[in-house]
């Protein structure tokens, strides 16, 4: 049997190697999908490039439409995710699924300038940068057809990011920028990968300031499908910020249940004021029923943002609305009980009622987490 020879390649060297490679995160996006690969065409001639589109099993047939697309242009790849779903994770596996030396993450929707690509090729290849970001923020720059609202959130988000970035961006919200994969590599273990706003994720997990240049564009006009920008896209971006704050110490989640239990309490102290001050009921009745009105609150507000990746619906809800109740009960208990016990031990007893709230809140949020917010 003849071996190998120690000089004789295995495979055979690609003709060319890729030096490009766009991620582009889908969901529902099949119209986009043709002109953005034309304009890709147009706009990065002379450059060896590939765009791999990943999917998180739209329901529009998406992931089909490229694997159609790339049978006439082989640089077209998908990556289709069963399960799962995340435009900040979709970024990174695709950024791991590529061996090109630099990688450029954009939105499907058309909204960013395909254009501004070459240009910022040729910034990162050149400098020896980590990191270009397409800024709608810098002289040069604008967020277009921005509706106000949606406006006022980026720049909120831009404020709230500075308590996490080691490097000034003037447009951290920005979803279309250009890494170096030695970049990537030595930050992507750091990556909390959750959420929507994956520029500020990398920026924050990096270990020392980022070399960053930014080239102006103008967001653009949607043309085909739905906006993704809602709630989910607020909560993620608070579970992200948490995360990095606390350098993964704390569970977000368990933050979002802290900050929904606060909520109750007002919630709680309203009621009995209507219902004790102003229908003059017995204190006991109306503590009683403000205090079912606060837990019933508290259940809906962790259905909609704490569990929203479990979120319980119809009789489900109903169910767990039973369990919401039993488990807080037990906690209420528990605070009562171990608050005594410190009191009696002759600590103060601010000391002894917080201990208490502080056993009764893990309490509530572990057996909720494992049992009313059970993942299927």
């Amino acid at each position: 049997m003849s071996t190998l020879r120690a000089e004789q390649p295995l495979f055979a060297p690609r003709v060319a190697r890729i030096e490009l490679a766009v991620i582009v995160p889908t969901y529902n996006e099949r119209e986009n999908l043709y002109p953005l690969i034309q304009r890709l065409k147009s706009c990065l001639r002379g450059i060896n490039w590939e765009v791999i589109f990943v999917d998180d099993d739209s329901r529009d047939g998406t992931a089909d439409e490229v694997r159609l697309l790339s049978e006439f242009e082989p640089n077209v790849r998908v990556v289709q995710r069963i399960g799962r779903r995340g435009l900040a994770s979709a970024c990174v596996e695709g950024m791991l699924a590529t061996n090109a030396p630099f990688l450029a993450v954009m939105d499907a929707d058309l909204q960013h300038d395909e254009s501004i690509l070459p240009r910022m090729f040729e910034r990162i290849r050149t400098g020896k940068l980590d990191l270009v970001v397409a800024t709608r923020n810098a002289a040069g720059g604008s967020k277009g057809s921005f509706e106000r609202h949606r406006a006022l959130i980026s720049d909120l988000g831009a404020k709230l990011s500075s308590l996490v970035l080691k490097t000034p961006l003037s447009d951290p919200m920005s979803g279309f920028f250009m890494i170096s994969r030695e970049c990537l590599h030595g930050l992507v273990r750091r990556l909390s990968a959750v959420g929507f706003k994956i520029l500020v994720d990398i920026v924050a997990s990096a270990d020392r300031p980022l070399k960053v240049a930014e080239v102006p564009y103008t967001f653009g006009r949607r043309q085909f499908g739905d906006s993704k920008l809602d709630l989910n896209v607020t909560v993620e971006y608070f579970n992200l910020l948490v995360d990095k704050l606390t350098g993964g110490l704390l569970p977000a989640r368990f933050v979002m249940f802290m900050l929904v239990g606060g909520s109750g309490v007002m919630v709680h102290l309203a009621a009995l004021s209507i219902l004790f001050a102003g229908l003059h009921r017995p204190f006991l009745v109306a503590q009683a029923v403000a205090t079912i009105i606060a837990m019933t609150s508290n259940f809906f507000l962790n259905n909609i943002l704490t569990f929203r990746d479990a979120r319980l619906r119809g009789w489900k809800a109903l169910r767990g609305l039973f369990f919401f109740y039993l488990a807080c009960s037990f906690g209420a208990f528990t605070n009562i009980t171990v608050a005594y016990f410190i009191f009696k031990r002759q600590f103060a007893w601010y000391l002894a009622g917080l201990v208490g709230v502080a056993v009764s809140s893990v309490w509530n949020y572990v057996i909720n987490s494992l049992f009313t917010w059970k993942k299927r």
